[in-house]
């Protein structure tokens, strides 16, 4: 049965895809119960790859019963299994809340909204699982098709904003593809742990279209990931989306993007090749400190919540690439984590702005007050516990990822991305505490908006369905940050590729 699981998802995510798809002629009401039931088996089958991985090691399960590298084979490790864990929960938390969002923002499209969702979920769990570049692209290019369509059923605009993420994404696939071109040319394989065998055997010099095939890769997955400056895409997308699709695409649709990196460079190339023979950490180091910086800055310059969220994770996104580029253990062990406390940061204030939108009617940060505190008592405590883990600091999750990011770069002597780690800090508690601040403290002109208008405690609050996966959320991390030694020790630490 376990040997089996990696196929378990995609067929999981593919059936209900379908079955969603048949409700829209009677039973409308499945679609939502349906979904979730999808996410949470699929949470419960990474749990336990995860668990099998880290007890008895990787597996393998080859389609058709072809060896690879004829045949297309799925790869279990640490890294996949991991990753796959955190797609699947945080997927199932935001299904959870957008039940009664949908409903409002979306109306009778939830159906094939819901089965668009499935596709989604199945092209990321595929890029994840497979151990073939040619399946990850066919995945790549399923999961980028659903999120345009999830992007575009968004507010005005918002079909614009898709169709511009639908040209960007072309262009990134299209370079991602013409690099493997020339990748399986010299070395007759797509799969990647054959091609990781071939290329130290090959003449680095003597086969520039090694360094063409790296470069056009890196080029088109850095696009579907957003490093600066090919962000361009990423934040009228997710301002306009829908809540739902912001609180899925933002936390884990880069994160897997980030997750291609790190399989094609140290698990492929290895570290050795792209940071000395083939200088790409050094420029996806720079790419990133600009992104952490940009990002940062124009987030303090924006008064919609959603929009000013989108820009912080092009800052987000530039920790996970600035891991990447140090190319060694605490760097590796920085990205990978960021990646699983990005996830939960995110995702959990864009259900806070779901929710905003859904309760108070906008999101527009001009027009918080001190009576939020008391509408929204547990709603807020969950933004603020994200919002201060995203300043970076102690004993939240965020604070950890960052620490190890430094640590990093301090290795290599890097004192000037030192300084831009720091620096994103203070930008981002510029951008976070203004709001925090408008919410807890009274307001200096209308002395507490919250007494003068005899708030009742919770009044604003929403049902349990949208209000439990935001506490599930925040409290994820403080406990993230708390056990964090656990995560890097048992989980992250066997994920390290050989050579690094």
């Amino acid at each position: 049965m376990v040997n089996n699981a990696p196929a378990l998802i995609p067929v999981i995510y593919l059936t209900t895809c379908m079955l969603i798809a048949l409700t829209r002629l009677r039973r409308r009401r499945y679609a939502h119960p349906m979904a979730l039931t999808a996410a949470v088996l699929s949470s419960v089958v990474a749990l336990g790859m995860l668990y099998h991985v880290i007890r008895f090691g990787s597996f393998h399960y080859h389609f058709g019963g072809w060896p690879p590298p004829i045949g297309i084979e799925y790869v279990v490790d640490p890294l996949s299994a991991f990753v796959a864990l955190v797609i699947n929960v945080v997927t199932s938390l935001v299904l959870v809340h957008s039940l009664n969002v949908n409903k409002v923002e979306l109306g009778k499209k939830v159906v094939p909204y819901y089965s668009v969702v499935m596709l989604f979920l199945l092209g990321l769990n595929g890029i994840v699982l497979t151990g073939d570049f040619f399946n990850l692209f066919v995945f790549l290019e399923i999961s980028s098709l659903a999120s345009y369509a999830l992007i575009a059923v968004g507010e005005r605009g918002s079909a614009l904003a898709a169709f511009r993420y639908l040209i960007m994404g072309t262009v990134g696939a299209s370079f991602y593809l013409l690099g493997l071109a020339f990748l399986h040319m010299i070395t007759g394989s797509l799969n990647m742990a054959d091609i990781a065998l071939i290329i130290p055997h090959l003449k680095i010099g003597e086969n520039p279209a090694l360094h063409i095939g790296l470069v056009l890769m890196v080029v088109g997955i850095c696009i579907k990931m957003a490093i600066f400056p090919l962000h361009g895409w990423l934040p009228d997308s997710y301002t306009l989306a829908p809540s739902a699709s912001s609180s899925l695409i933002a936390p884990i649709g880069t994160k897997v993007s980030s997750y291609v990196l790190i399989r094609m460079l140290f698990f492929v190339y290895g570290a050795d090749l792209v940071s000395r023979e083939i200088p790409v950490s050094t420029v996806l180091a720079w790419l990133s400190a600009a992104g952490i910086i940009y990002g940062s800055v124009l987030a303090i310059a924006q008064t919609e919540l959603k929009r000013m969220l989108a820009y912080s994770s092009v800052a987000q996104v530039g920790y996970i690439g600035l891991g990447i580029s140090m190319a060694n253990p605490l760097g590796f062990i920085g990205a990978v984590l960021h990646i699983l406390n990005h996830a939960v940061m995110k995702s959990c204030l864009f259900l806070v702005a779901g929710t905003l939108r859904q309760r108070m009617g906008h999101s527009d940060i001009s027009r918080f007050d001190d009576s939020y505190r008391v509408k929204l008592p547990w709603t807020m405590a969950a933004f603020t516990a994200a919002a201060v883990s995203m300043v970076g600091l102690p004993p939240l999750a965020g604070f950890f990822s960052k620490w190890y990011l430094a640590l990093a770069v301090i290795e290599n002597s890097q004192w000037v991305l030192l300084a831009v780690i720091l620096l994103s800090s203070l930008l981002n508690a510029a951008y976070f505490f203004r709001i925090i601040e408008k919410v807890y403290m009274r307001s200096p002109s209308a002395g507490g908006l919250a007494e003068q208008e005899e708030v009742r405690l919770g009044s604003g609050e929403p049902g349990p369905t949208m209000l439990l996966p935001v506490l599930i959320l925040g409290t994820a991390l403080l406990l993230l940050g708390l056990f964090n030694a656990v995560i890097v020790n048992v989980f992250i630490k066997p994920m390290i590729p050989l050579g690094m």
